[in-house]
């Protein structure tokens, strides 16, 4: 046997696992509620999109005759995962309580989740028509796309809603943890980070998509079109008497109906006000209300033109 490998060896690192686990009991998991599993969570989304725009995602070969056992089955299953995961997420909030230790409590957690999973499902339906108007919204806000199946196919920005449309609903309904475990999903799959808590009207668009950011108290009227690498961010965090961060205030602006927000800008604040139909123009830094109809963009920077030929620097 290796040196290497002697048990000894890994005895040692071991001994310095378990001290660290010691030192700092908040970042693991034992002698607890088992944890939710993010394998399922993210196949609970997937199920999600396929009763929602079936044939474009999971099975290809559906017809009218065939799409009510279709749609079915991955109700019962989408159903039965569901329940379990809010479940699991039930027990783990109340059993990181000492109040309310989850092992007495693993009844009232599968009675809440099964209510929890059929009154999300009951949602499906307003689901799928606040996604078939984000799909029309780009169709029409870009010319490139070429039909709504490129647009449900290929759009990032439009994967990126349609699971937070799925999240938000989990988290109006105060499931913990999986609304964020499937947006960090979404975030990573596509570059757009969108909170959970953020509120979006009807037909939203985000065009290109990579690096928008958008925070928890975020409110965005309808029709409402952003492009790549825009942040609604919290300018500010205010915090208590002891120096803590007072979490729960609104920290995000809030963008009325009709609001365009060009590439890279960003809009900081939880006072802040887009006013309908305002435009904010590409790189702009805003911790200011606009009022409605308004223009705003930085004043244009001045360009040099010369020829290469002239052999001045390039500074």
């Amino acid at each position: 046997m290796s040196k290497k490998t002697q048990p000894g060896r890994l005895e040692l690192v071991a001994d310095g696992l378990l001290a660290s686990y010691a030192r700092q009991p908040r970042t693991h998991r034992m002698d607890g509620a088992g944890m939710p599993s993010l394998p399922d969570i993210i196949e609970i989304q997937h199920l999600c999109l396929q009763v929602l725009f079936p044939g474009y995602f999971g099975a290809g070969d559906l017809t009218a005759d065939n799409i009510r056992f279709h749609v079915g089955a991955r109700l019962v299953k989408l159903e039965i995962q569901l329940t379990e995961q809010i479940q699991r997420c039930l027990c783990y909030q109340r059993g990181s309580r000492p109040d309310l230790p989850c092992p007495k409590h693993v009844e009232q957690c599968r009675d809440e989740a099964g209510e929890m999973a059929h009154a999300f499902m009951a949602r499906l339906p307003e689901m799928r028509d606040l996604l078939n108007l984000d799909v029309e919204a780009a169709y029409d806000g870009d010319p490139a796309a070429k039909s709504f199946d490129e647009v449900i196919f290929c759009y990032p920005g439009f994967r990126a809603v349609g699971v937070h449309r799925i999240a938000h609903v989990l988290w109006e309904m105060g499931v913990p943890l999986m609304p964020r475990m499937m947006a960090e999903y979404a975030h990573s799959a596509t570059g757009v980070d969108i909170h959970p808590g953020a509120s979006i009207g009807r037909q939203f668009f985000i065009d290109h998509g990579t690096g928008v950011v958008i925070g928890e108290t975020t409110v965005i009227g309808d029709n409402v079109k952003i492009y790549q690498g825009v942040t609604l961010g919290a300018l500010s965090f205010p915090k208590d008497s002891r120096g803590r961060i007072i979490k729960g205030l609104k920290r995000h602006p809030t963008l009325a109906d009709n609001v365009t927000v060009y590439a890279n800008a960003t809009i900081l604040g939880g006072e802040t006000v887009i006013g309908q139909g305002a435009t904010v123009g590409g790189n702009t830094f805003v911790t200011e209300s606009v009022t409605a109809d308004s223009l705003v963009r930085i004043k244009p920077r001045e360009l040099h033109l010369r020829s290469k030929r002239d052999g001045a620097s390039d500074d």
